[in-house]
């Protein structure tokens, strides 16, 4: 046999098998990419887990807890036809422990360990091959090694430690006083760290640790609503010390619903400034740092800029806002309360999604959820939404099938009546109903019950003559929005059930999702002027009633343009919270123009306010005197990050973990922008120029994916070029189509 040597790549003359592929990258277990890392109390170590092991080292894992983990990996633009996965207790990589043999297939993400289940608290590798279209042959990737816990369950999800960062603050004027700020530019759940030099026992320092600034550039010792400040004396030690800034907890977020600090962290408080007042002139503070908790973030996995310095200047807010408030390893609301809400999570977990390749908080945020109800009727069924949005995006269907039967009770299907509306308010809420969605009381209800939107009137230090946020919604018994969220839960509930075989669910499901959708259009449908009434009895027509049915498919579509035009008449007129519905509703209805106006408002009611508060996470409200007791770090404002991303440069997973993706853009009348997105299949690069009569596309697809590419037209009869040569493609509105485009580099232009 004739033997060839290239580049190390040995090649078989007259055989199609040939080592020229290449190797797989970013190996995750059960979805986690960092398993072979040790941290120390938040710390990363440069420890390997074998050595670890072996001294017993008392750190922090992410620890497989599983006892049939998933594998997923990353292949080339040259796609895959054929795997082969071994699991191993060597590094060598004998195959020990499991051999997948080759598998002819295309999948890369989720494929569950075969064989005898792992063991506990042991070391494992593994690593895989695979073929591409010509049959090509890649080399064995690099092993990812892995650590399993102390107890394995048939499935449960695992997390990381939260990890620390230091961070140096930004250089300051001097000043001529004993006072010295430290501004750290943004704010971050963390806790103070510093050097100080005294020259006797009984010298102390004088700390002011807070969010805000008065305007003569000292931190605000009474700021507004729940902005954070802290007044701690320190006392020091003579000679040159190091001082970690102990924080006492908060009586309102370390509560028995609250999620607590682990023993490893300790306690922090969201801050940017710190101001050191020195009573004595022979204290010097010789350095002064911030040590920032979060949840592991790869600030490069998704990447953003456009022409429009505004709308930049929102990204970074609402990007930083979902790295910052992930402190806790929970989608939490804050740092008012530190609890997990259902709304507060949805949001959260689409702006995750679009910021970090990271998908285990969402996961462990939604297990959390659903046997910790809280009160709003919405949210419930938003349980349903975060479980079929988690198993789009991370492609792990697990955990939706774990919780079920939960799930399922969620949709509230008790309270319903003959035509399949619910309400909450006919006597329906039992001991029996309350037990089977997991809920006990919450401030003081014992029974959950409608919210549309936070805060509503007469509460949380508004008046009765203050409107709230629900645009003086008419509650009713029977009501729109509960009903829209309803329905949408219905047919995410169904795709669920189809996904796990359940078939007599999914066509009941199904059935039922159109049962409700002729119901809500007799309803709540007002038959002369199309829009969406509140509630059963009443002729008012919010906002919220008309965005979420437009949102959820709920309009017939000969009234659209009504209920637009209402929609358009009343501006910002809902919460922070309630925006992500709003902007959903306009871009799906293609009115890319007032929704990108609406992302680049600059007046009270819009993100750009928040930044010009002083703020550097987005806040719980617009403005603190629409809800007088708001914190500045709440991420369920941070709506932009995954609008940018699924709506604007419209990139949308169409089936899970991005196997096809649709790609839409609306830019409208912005000129310029470019978007890097990591998703479990690599990284998707996108960018556009738009010009008034050209449309120019540049699009990188990662491997084992395909698209659907909706390109926005210039006329009527204009033409599509892809990479410089004239195709045909389909119109679709106003927008040409292109099916089934492979993983690739391309670049269009519509003139």
């Amino acid at each position: 046999m004739t033997k060839l040597f290239v580049w190390g790549l040995f090649v078989l003359v007259g055989q199609t098998t040939a080592l020229a592929q290449t190797p797989p990258t970013a190996l995750r277990t059960d979805l986690l990419l960092h398993t072979d890392r040790v941290w120390q109390q938040g710390f990363l170590t440069n420890l390997t887990l074998t050595t670890a092991d072996s001294i017993r080292f008392p750190g922090q894992y992410a620890l497989i807890r599983s006892e049939r983990p998933a594998f997923s990996w990353v292949v080339s633009s040259s796609g895959q036809t054929a795997y082969q996965v071994q699991v191993s207790t060597t590094q060598a990589g004998s195959a020990d422990v499991w051999d997948s043999g080759k598998v002819i297939s295309r999948q890369s993400v989720g494929v569950v360990l075969g064989g005898n289940p792992l063991d506990t608290s042991r070391v494992y590798y593994w690593r895989v091959k695979i073929w591409n279209e010509r049959n090509q042959e890649s080399n064995y990737s690099a092993p990812r090694a892995f650590r399993t816990a102390s107890r394995l369950a048939p499935y449960e999800i695992p997390y990381y430690p939260l990890t620390r960062t230091v961070d140096q603050p930004r250089p300051q004027p001097a000043t001529t006083d004993r006072r010295r700020l430290y501004d750290f530019g943004k704010a971050t759940f963390g806790q103070v760290r510093l050097t100080a030099t005294a020259a006797t026992d009984q010298d102390s320092v004088l700390l002011h640790i807070g969010e805000a600034l008065t305007p003569d550039r000292h931190v605000d010792s009474r700021p507004r609503g729940t902005v954070r400040y802290r007044r701690i004396w320190l006392r020091l030690q003579k000679g040159t010390h190091e001082y970690a800034v102990q924080f006492l907890s908060d009586k309102r977020n370390t509560g028995p619903k609250a999620i607590r600090m682990p023993d490893y962290i300790g306690e922090v408080l969201p801050f940017r400034y710190v101001e050191v007042e020195l009573p004595n002139p022979s204290v010097r503070i010789d350095q002064l740092v911030r040590h920032t908790i979060t949840y592991p973030f790869d600030e490069t996995a998704t990447t953003f800029t456009s022409s429009d310095s505004t709308l930049n200047q929102i990204w970074d807010l609402c990007k930083h806002t979902i790295r910052a408030t992930t402190f806790t390893g929970y989608y939490v609301d804050g740092d008012r309360e530190r609890i997990p809400y259902e709304a507060d999570a949805l949001i959260n977990q689409l702006s995750h999604y679009a910021t970090d390749a990271e998908f285990t908080m969402a996961k462990r945020s939604l297990n959390y959820l659903v046997f910790h109800a809280t009160w709003p009727t919405e949210w419930s069924l938003q349980n349903i939404l975060v479980a079929w949005y988690d198993y789009l995006n991370s492609g792990d269907i697990r955990t939706a099938q774990a919780l079920y039967p939960d799930l399922k009770a969620k949709l509230l299907l008790p309270l319903a009546r003959a035509d399949g509306l619910i309400s909450t308010r006919t006597g329906l809420q039992n001991e029996a109903f309350r037990q089977s969605i997991h809920y006990d009381t919450f401030d003081g209800r014992s029974t959950i019950q409608d919210i549309v939107d936070w805060p509503q009137q007469g509460v949380l230090g508004l008046g009765k003559k203050e409107a709230g946020e629900t645009d003086g919604f008419v509650f009713r018994d029977y009501n729109a929005v509960v009903n829209a969220f309803h329905y949408q839960a219905l047919g995410y509930m169904a795709k669920l059930a189809s996904e796990l075989n359940k078939k007599a669910d999914a066509a009941f499901l199904l059935a039922r999702m159109e049962q409700v959708k002729r119901a809500f259009r007799q309803t709540f449908v007002e038959p002369k002027s199309g829009l969406i009434r509140d509630g059963e009895g009443t002729d008012h027509s919010s906002l919220h009633a008309n965005m979420m049915a437009l949102a959820f498919g709920l309009v017939p579509e000969k009234h659209q343009r009504a209920v637009l035009h209402h929609i358009r008449s009343r501006g910002m007129a809902c919460s922070v919270y309630g925006s992500q519905f709003l902007m959903d509703a306009l871009y799906n209805a293609g009115e890319s123009a007032y929704a990108l106006a609406l992302l680049t408002a600059t007046d009270e009611r819009s993100w750009y306010n928040m930044i010009r508060t002083g703020s550097t996470m987005t806040t719980e409200a617009w403005d603190t005197r629409y809800k007088p007791n708001q914190d500045w770090n709440h991420a369920w404002g941070a709506a932009p990050a995954n609008i940018i991303v699924r709506k604007l440069m419209g990139v949308e997973a169409l089936s899970p973990a991005h196997e096809q993706i649709q790609i839409k853009p609306q830019p409208d009348t912005l000129k310029q922008a470019e978007l890097q997105l990591t998703t479990l299949r690599g990284p998707l690069a996108l960018s556009f120029q738009n010009e008034s009569d050209q449309f120019d596309l540049r699009l990188t697809l990662p491997g084992n994916c395909r698209a659907v590419v909706y390109l926005p037209r210039k006329s009527a009869k204009g033409e599509v070029w892809q990479d410089g040569k004239r195709i045909k493609a389909v119109s679709a509105g106003n927008f040409w189509k292109i099916d089934d485009v492979p993983a690739g580099a391309y670049h269009w232009v519509v003139r």
